[in-house]
């Protein structure tokens, strides 16, 4: 009898070290000590779930913990890097510096100086390839060395550096410097792919990522099972809503057999709780942690946020997309409505767009809207996903003699489905 209170509290130690590397794949000693203990601990489960259920790597040695993921799909971009909460995304430029960053690292001495590293990033930057590229970095401006900045703090909180002295503003404001430590085993940690990037010869962006990103093909009934198997748990564990319509015909005739085992798996695992629809299936986390999404939130764009998605959602059985247009007119409808509680200048011409931008940035990443492409390609209209009628209204109920509006109706979570999990 002694055995069964023990090996629940195992099982729930497993659970709390796989949510942890979900929501941090790279988990280095310093910050993550304490988590760090609990997966060296529990290591061996934790390696045999992942490569059975998702085909995934992970390694654990003294000083990190590396889960080598690998996408269900790379079209998705709403995902991007950011070095800090609430900080701008990473975009191609910072994306390139990273990657050059990366490269001057690598051959670095074990303590380099921010100052010494945008010298390499320079010199790496003069390759011929990227200047035909029309990629060129100076470093002059102050927004080209904030985007370096940017790259060192997210290298920062990923544990490759470990800061030593000085201060990264003090080299913005050309003041000072700061030094770092380099840990190299953090720092060759850092790629996932299959197979180097180096050994890749396809000329198309396109290309070059698919065969950075493929694997092996399956060559019996049991291991393609496998591979569909493994497809379909990083995408539920990865996506905030997998639809049908999505998936290819193999995937998606698997996904619709195989579900319920599946999505068990994954509760058994994670602790996420499956949701299932007509349209697909969303896995949420009653505790919202494994997200870098939330909704709902506070604070002003939070509540546009919720507004264009009630708006959209009242709209969404129509099936048919809403016109950008429409879509403005009605923030700047609720933000003169607001106005006295939303942040100063809502009001102003083209805030709305600003706004709306904000809101449909956020319901992209969750999968609650998908945008209607118009002319030259360009988004014109937005049409509502089917996950979006949880934040609709319901009708009006007395209670007390008050009127209340219930919002998605009794027992709608207070995540979204399926909060998205970090991609790194």
């Amino acid at each position: 009898m002694e055995l069964e209170p023990l090996a629940a509290e195992n099982r729930a130690a497993r659970r709390r070290a796989l949510r942890a590397l979900l929501a941090g794949p790279l988990r280095t000693a310093g910050a993550d000590d304490e988590v760090l203990r609990l997966i060296r601990r529990h290591a061996a489960e934790l390696r045999e779930w992942l490569a059975s259920e998702t085909g995934w790597r992970l390694v654990v040695d003294a000083d990190s913990a590396r889960l080598f993921k690998t996408v269900a799909t790379t079209s998705e971009a709403t995902y991007p890097a950011r070095d800090g909460k609430g900080r701008a995304p990473f975009g191609r430029r910072r994306y390139v510096l990273l990657c050059l960053a990366l490269s001057v690292l690598e051959a670095a001495d074990a303590q380099i100086t921010l100052g010494r590293l945008a010298e390499g990033v320079l010199v790496a930057a003069s390759d011929p390839e990227l200047t035909a590229a029309g990629i060129t970095f100076t470093l002059g401006r102050r927004e080209e060395r904030s985007d370096l900045v940017a790259v060192v703090r997210l290298l920062l909180s990923l544990g490759v550096l470990e800061r030593v002295a000085g201060d990264e503003d003090a080299y913005l404001s050309d003041s000072g410097d700061a030094l770092y430590d380099v840990h190299r085993r953090v720092l060759a940690s850092m790629l996932t792919g299959t197979r180097g990037p180096s050994t890749i010869d396809a000329a198309a962006f396109e290309a070059r990522l698919a065969e950075l990103t493929a694997e092996p093909v399956p060559d019996t009934d049991d291991l393609r099972n496998r591979a569909l198997r493994q497809r379909l748990t990083r995408r539920l564990l990865d996506e905030p809503v997998v639809y049908y319509d999505e998936l290819a015909d193999d995937e998606r005739a698997y996904l619709v057999g195989q579900r319920h085992a599946i999505t068990r798996r994954i509760e058994d695992a994670t602790g996420l709780v499956t949701e299932m629809r007509a349209e697909g299936i969303a896995m949420v986390d009653p505790e919202d942690e494994l997200t870098d999404v939330r909704m709902p939130e506070q604070r002003t764009d939070g509540h546009v946020t919720l507004l264009v998605a009630e708006y959209l959602a009242e709209r969404a059985s129509a099936g048919q997309p809403v016109p950008l247009g429409r879509l403005r007119a009605y923030v700047r409808q609720q933000a003169a409505e607001h106005s006295s509680y939303w942040r100063r200048g809502v009001s102003e011409p083209g805030a709305d767009a600003e706004l709306l931008a904000t809101a449909l940035d956020k319901l992209r990443a969750l999968r609650l809207v998908a945008d209607a492409p118009g002319e030259l390609d360009e988004p014109s209209a937005v049409l509502a996903r089917p996950a979006i009628a949880r934040f609709a209204l319901d009708a009006p109920t007395i209670s007390d003699r008050q009127t209340h509006r219930l919002p998605g109706g009794a027992g709608r979570p207070a995540t979204a489905p399926k909060n998205k999990g970090d991609r790194r």
